[in-house]
Parts: structure tokens; sequence; C-alpha cells
């Protein structure tokens, strides 16, 4: 019977998708795909018996890799071969912003998308390479995306420009990223990844079908769609044709992945068809997925396919010492070969949602869990440096303080930091959205000599700040706390004006 019911539910889904008229073909056979292997109940069950920890072989100690070569016609060479890109599809409301994260403002007036262009930029100068970038949007940030902020128009050309509204976070200027870059030493291509109905859970029905045609009946089906939207773009065919053979995917929010040699050379040498580069976990990192050999190949395991009675054990820095920093890269042929034949059935991540008070679901997939069905697949043990993402105010505290420096599009560790990990920082919820925290602050506090930094309530910092050890600020309710120009907290528990 549940068979039955299995059947009937696939196929009216199938029959309902196929009347939308607002996607391709493409995005039809893809969501109708995705949703019959969730409703077959495909998903493998890991045996957590079989579960192995990867050799160096599988997982290559970033340091055991041969250098670059230092000709600068090999280098050139090399570069040559490669392609980056960005996942561009997140939305920046979760730090109170409308439109594409990748235009937040993140150090000197520039913002990730800036600072992604000008690192690509410096590296075709210094090279004399074409390395292109390719920006995968969603239909939320695919307008947005098209329009560029003046600071790094003005920065490169040296025109007149619309400078961006920080404060709403989304690019004021008309500027086509395109036509931008035309005279600039750099291509840009973009794509969007799918778009696949939301599902209403009681009855499975595409949301759409119901009537809901706006941006809340659609949805991204997750960043594992990346590899068929490659290839449902044409810019697949494109790349391999101009004799591209690599493509270099990290999230456009981590300012550390930027393009590495040592690493690219290995691939080509050893003909890795896919690498994912990570990073030792720390206690913040306890939920990150993590690479595992099991029954023969490489694999990624994510939390939500760990038996509860093992969840402590996944979460052990000690046995998982390793997480996935979401830096991919993949050879292109691999990519083409493996989409035609549908081979690419990642774990689906049932993602659970309402809409106006309609309950619905997302199935997405992940470009990880991709990792198992390439051929000579390997993890590399990247230093922590490659992993930075900013995904709140308070990893936007430590990327515009001293801790950093920006340097041709490169955000550097200042070496003046001692320790080897970055401060923890809590900010609170006053400090969330972007325009309220750089409210908070007259300038950024130095926080070189900073190990812990927590703050609550109605607090502003004035100029010159610097903090030192472990610092808590909690501001009364209903009490306004301004820390002074040129205060230096070092070791102290700040309850009022009194404390200082």
């Amino acid at each position: 019977m549940a068979a039955a019911t299995t059947t009937t539910k696939a196929e009216k889904i199938r029959v309902a998708v196929t009347k939308l008229d607002e996607i391709s073909e493409n995005e039809k056979a893809g969501c109708i795909s995705l949703v019959s292997r969730y409703l077959s109940g495909e998903a493998e069950q890991i045996e957590w018996s079989k579960i192995q920890t990867p050799t160096d072989e599988v997982v290559v100690p970033y340091d055991t890799l041969a250098p670059a070569p230092e000709d600068l016609n090999e280098m050139k060479a090399l570069l040559d071969k490669l392609v980056v890109l960005k996942l561009n599809g997140g939305l920046g409301t979760t730090m109170g912003c409308t439109g594409p994260k990748s235009v937040i403002e993140v150090r000197n007036g520039f913002t990730f998308l800036d600072l992604i262009v000008i690192q690509i930029e410096s590296l075709n100068k210094k090279y004399g390479c074409d390395v292109p970038l390719l920006l995968m949007n969603s239909f939320n940030t695919h307008d947005d995306t098209q329009k560029v902020g003046a600071s790094l128009y003005q920065f490169l050309f040296k025109g007149n420009s619309e400078y961006w509204d920080s404060h709403a976070c989304i690019m004021t200027s008309p500027l086509k990223i395109v036509e931008k870059y035309s005279n600039s030493n750099i291509n840009i291509h973009t794509f969007n990844q799918s778009q696949y109905p939301r599902i209403v859970a009681e009855d499975f029905l595409p949301l759409p079908s119901k009537g809901q045609t706006g941006k809340d009946g659609w949805y991204p089906p997750g960043h594992g769609d990346v590899f068929p939207s490659l290839n449902n773009s044409g810019k697949l065919d494109t790349l391999l044709s101009q004799g591209k053979e690599y493509v270099f995917v990290a999230n456009s929010d981590n300012l550390g992945a930027i393009v590495d040699i040592k690493i690219l050379n290995h691939l080509i040498n050893n003909q890795n068809e896919y690498c994912m580069e990570v990073t030792p976990k720390t206690l913040a990192d306890v939920k990150g997925g993590t690479l595992i050999s099991y029954e023969g190949r490489v694999q990624l395991l994510e939390i939500a396919q760990v038996p509860d009675e093992h969840v402590n054990e996944f979460k052990s820095i000690e046995k998982f010492k390793i997480f996935n920093t979401n830096n991919l890269w993949v050879n292109l042929k691999a990519i083409k070969r493996l989409v035609e034949a549908e081979a690419l059935k990642m774990e689906i991540i049932p993602n659970p949602k309402e809409v106006d008070g309609v309950k619905v679901l997302q199935l997405e997939t992940a470009a990880g869990a991709a990792i198992r069905f390439f051929e000579k697949a390997i993890g590399i043990n990247v230093p922590r440096s490659r992993f930075l993402p900013v995904k709140a105010t308070s990893d936007l505290l430590l990327v515009q303080s001293d801790l950093y420096t920006l340097v041709d599009g490169y955000v550097i560790r200042n070496p003046a930091r001692v320790k080897p990990s970055n401060p923890s920082i809590e900010l609170g919820p006053e400090f969330k959205k972007v325009a309220s925290f750089l409210a908070r602050f007259k300038s950024i506090p130095s926080i070189v000599e900073l190990d812990s930094l927590k703050v609550s309530g109605d607090v502003s910092f004035g100029s010159g700040i610097v903090l030192k050890g472990n610092v808590t600020i909690a501001a009364k309710s209903g009490v306004k706390l301004e820390i002074p120009d040129g205060a230096v907290l070092e070791n102290k528990d700040i309850n009022g004006p009194e404390d200082l």
C-alpha cells in the first residue's frame, strides 16, 4: 500500500511540475528526479562500523604538496587551465541586508565581489594568464548581481559613479558586471542555478500550481545543483572548448578561498577528478561535515546522516578531526561525464519551511556530497587561513580590524598576532544588522591581543580603542553604555561607566 501511495505521489508531482511554464525543461526534469528519489526513500544508511579514518593518501596534508613551479611560463600554463566559480546565490538577510550577500562591504569600501575580482585581476596581470570568473546566482540574487558598486569601478577605472548604499546593502550603480569589466583583464560569466517549486507538505503538489507564482513559490535547490546548472547553462561546453580543465568552487563569503597554485598543480599531476579542502576542527566547527573512507571510497559524512547514538562521537574533535570548508576543485570533463550519465545522486537534504501559513518542503543537495562519484577523489588538509567565512557581524568585526590587512584584494592575517586562532567574538542582537553594527563603532577596535569579547545591550564604541585578553561588556537594561575614545580594556568585565 505504501509503495502504491509513493507511486501516486510521484506521478501527481510529475504531472503538476510538467505544467509549470515558469521553468525550463531541464529544471522540470531535475525537480521530478529529485522528488522521485526522495519519495522512493533511496537514501543509503551509513553503517557506523564500516567508517574508517582516511589515510594521508586520501586526505593529503597540505605541507606535503610539491612546490608550485618557479618558471613563469609553467605557472601561466597551469593557470590557463583554471576557472574560478563563486557560489553567489545567498542573500544577506541574516545580517539585515536586502540583496546578495556578496555585495556587503567587507573592508576599505570593498565588497566580497570587489575583492574576488581584484584578486583574479591581479593574478591574470602577474602571470599573463586568463582565469575567468563564474558567478552562480540564484533567481533571488541574479538581478542585483548584474549591478556593481562604485567602489570597485573607481578603484579600477577612476570613473565617476554613484556609491552604493551600505545601510541597505544593495548596490545603486546601474552598470552591468560584464559591461563594466569589458576593458579589464578578466572575463566574468554569470549563470543561474536551477529554480524548483516548493512542495506543499500536505498533498505533495507544487506550491506555484496552487496560485503562489511569486518568488515565495520557488527555491534554489542547494549548491549541489552547481554541476547540472553549469552544464545546462552552456558554460561548461564553452569552458571545455577553451581548454579549461579544472574549476575552483567556493562560497563567495569565504575570504580565505583564494586560488592556490600548489593545489592545482597537485591535482593535474595526479589526475584527481575532485578535491575537497578540509581543515582541522575546532570546538566551533563540531557540526561541520567531515571526510571518511567508506567501502573503498572517500565520502562526505554530514551530521544529518549520523545515527542519534553516535552524534556526540561525530562532534568529537578527537576521532573526526577535520571538516569541509566547501572549497572544491573539480575536473570539468568529469563533471560533463557524470551529469550526462545522471550519476550525481547526492544525499537529499529535506528543508521544511512555511510560506503564508502553508507548510512546504524544499529538497536540496550539497556540492561536497558529490565527492564519492568522482575518480581519484581526495581531500587536502589545508591551513585554517583558507577558511575565513563571514556569516555574521562578529566575523565582520574580525576582518575589518587590525587582525587583517588588505593586499591586492587578499585579506592577510597580521603577523603580530601570536596565537594561531582568532579571538572568540559574541555580539548581542543590537549588533546583528550591518547598519546597526556600523553605527555602534566610530572605528573598529584593535584586537591583535584579544582572546575573547562578549558584548550585550546598548553599547557603542569610540575610536582608537584597544581590547586585550578576555573582555565582557554588558550594558544594563535601559542604560546606554559608551566606551570612550582611546580606552584600553584588558581582562575586564564592564557593566557600567564605573567599571571603565
